[in-house]
């Protein structure tokens, strides 16, 4: 099917596999590969499977895109269900594979000519995994989805008109305080309102996950959770290496930005959560136009920049692969996925007229565009790296459309790039916060969700001591914001890769402060890999510095903090 090379997404057929005759050819096929009597009869058995998993996961991801576009429509919801039951299932039986590849006699030559990483990765997938936590993992896909079905349903009441938690984003960052405030009330009263499930959901989750990796041997969840994440060149004793550079580096200087912040609004510090997202005095930086006006700005951007990333977003244009509209009964947020048997990436966002929507055309295509220089690695696992390196792609694609934030911002190019860099440096603190509080719960699963909320403001004061916390805003304002964050939710332990990758994307805006072609360079090496080495090693062959190296963050604080300081904003209120 990959032939179909100018396929469009809307007439890309979705069939519901048989589960059984696939898990028949998996087990075939681990046969096949385990008898294998010579190099050509086990790398033929190995292809073939290749060619499975990536049929199998093109039918999982079409029914995951035509979902998450309306989480209403009954048959992609029943769909979505089957594979949430599947999936664990079809890891089983994918073990076996994995455990005949690693046993093979002909492992040498297949690591010779695939790379040694695939047999890392197995034999840490397989760490991840037994009979025994597939019922499970189903259990733990179905309160997920209830937790995405709970947010999508959001009809939020505002100045007589009803928003979903998207379309409500506009009026949370509004200049007029009264209309801004109003909005992060009206949010708050709604997740207050859902807070019982909110609270229950995740009660189980905490539990299911603690009660997975207890089976696997651990004493808790978050080894099971590193593994699931991927990781092999880094452990829990570098990210919290990383954490304390957090607090001694980035906070002060986030907190510098924050007490200049509240000086050019004209409120007290510290910032209450409504004034923490509003930049400027006059309002944030806007993208000009519509949603076909940023989408035809990033076709302009992305043509400058380079052949490869010109032809890559006119297809994604062309061929319809992308879904921006925020609409009812859409899964809140944005991602990238991609589509195997077609070789192409698709993006989802909830575009709503705010700075978001450029940088998802800059954030998400960034992903997209790293699958698409990727499509011929073998095996498919090997076209898309581990999550922290994926986000090096999408970070640091931000920080290349600078030269081009005209094109996007018109009159409001110059508050965009203060509020980018400005923003990049205090959302590090955030999202350290959110990877240190998910140890806390998967290191004391026995807590409350009372005691949950209160490590969360507790955190808030070590991460964030710029925010008010005087229980104005409902929810927010109480130390339980935690809740509105779907990956604490649906993908624990992700969201620290966010802030790796985002220390990499400095240094690549550092970089393009000096010499824009030689950090373009740089880019382009570290994305032309893929997914052939773990995160650390990408870096090293790209050139570039780890975010565990001593002073790196320290360096990077002080060059954004030097740009910060001399740049010119005269004439912006």
């Amino acid at each position: 099917m990959a032939d179909e090379k100018n396929v469009s997404f809307k007439d890309m057929p979705y069939e519901r596999p048989d589960l059984e005759a696939v898990k028949a050819d998996y087990a075939r096929l681990t046969e096949q590969l385990a008898g294998a009597e010579s190099f050509e009869a086990a790398e033929g058995a190995f292809l073939e499977k290749d060619r499975l998993d990536r049929h199998v996961q093109t039918a999982a991801e079409l029914v995951y895109i035509r979902h998450t576009i309306d989480t209403r429509d009954e048959f992609y919801d029943a769909e979505s269900t089957f594979w949430d039951n599947a999936q664990p299932e079809l890891q089983q039986a994918e073990d076996a594979f994995k455990a005949a590849l690693l046993a093979t006699p002909f492992r040498a030559r297949l690591a010779e000519k695939y790379g040694e990483l695939i047999f890392a990765q197995a034999e840490q997938e397989r760490r991840a995994f037994s009979p025994q936590i597939v019922d499970d993992m189903k259990r733990e896909n179905a309160l997920t989805q209830e937790y995405v079905k709970l947010i999508a349903s959001a009809q939020i009441p505002f100045e007589g008109g009803t928003y979903t938690l998207s379309q409500l984003t506009p009026f949370k960052r509004s200049a007029d305080d009264a209309e801004r405030l109003a909005a992060w009330k009206a949010e708050g009263t709604w997740y207050k309102e859902h807070q019982a499930d909110l609270d229950r959901i995740y009660d189980e989750l905490v539990h299911v996950r603690d009660a997975m990796g207890r089976k696997l041997g651990h004493e808790d969840f978050i080894p099971l959770g590193y593994d699931r994440m991927g990781r092999l060149s880094y452990d829990r004793a570098d990210v919290e290496r990383f954490r304390e550079a957090v607090v001694s580096y980035v906070v002060p200087l986030a907190d510098k930005i924050f007490r200049a912040q509240a000086e050019r609004l004209g409120v007290e510090y510290p910032l209450s959560f409504a004034d923490e997202t509003l930049t400027f005095r006059s309002g944030n930086p806007e993208p000009c136009g519509d949603a076909d006006d940023v989408l035809e700005a990033g076709r302009t951007f992305y043509r400058a920049l380079s052949p490869e990333t010109g032809a890559f977003f006119d297809m994604m244009l062309d061929r319809g692969l992308m879904d921006v509209l925020s609409t009812e009964g859409k899964a809140g947020g944005g991602y990238m996925t991609m589509i195997p048997d077609y070789d192409v990436p698709f993006i989802f966002a909830n575009f709503n007229g705010t700075q978001g929507d450029v940088e998802v055309v800059t954030h998400e295509a960034g992903h997209a565009f790293s699958y698409y220089m990727n499509t011929d690695k073998v095996p498919v696992s090997l076209s898309m790296p581990t999550s922290e390196a994926c986000e090096v792609h999408s970070m640091s694609m931000e920080f290349m459309a600078w030269p081009w934030a005209e094109e996007f911002f018109g009159e409001d190019a110059r508050k965009y790039r203060y509020a980018h860099l400005a923003g990049a440096i205090t959302f590090i603190p955030y999202g350290t916060m959110v990877d240190h509080f998910q140890h806390e719960v998967y290191e004391r699963p026995e807590m409350t969700p009372a005691e949950r909320h209160a490590t969360w403001k507790r955190l808030l004061g070590i991460y964030m001591p710029w925010m008010r916390l005087d229980g104005e805003i409902p929810f927010y304002a109480e130390g339980e914001g935690w809740q509105r964050q779907h990956h604490i939710y649906e993908n624990p332990f992700y969201y620290i890769d966010y802030c790796l990758a985002q220390t990499v994307a400095l240094e690549f805006w550092a970089m393009s402060q000096e010499d824009f072609a030689g950090a373009w360079e740089h880019y382009m090496a570290y994305t032309r890999q893929g997914g052939t080495r773990a995160f650390t090693d990408l870096l090293a062959h790209a050139g570039m510095t780890s975010p565990f190296d001593d002073g790196c963050l320290k360096g990077i604080c002080e060059r954004a903090a030097a740009w910060l300081e001399s740049y010119d904003l005269t004439g912006i209120d």
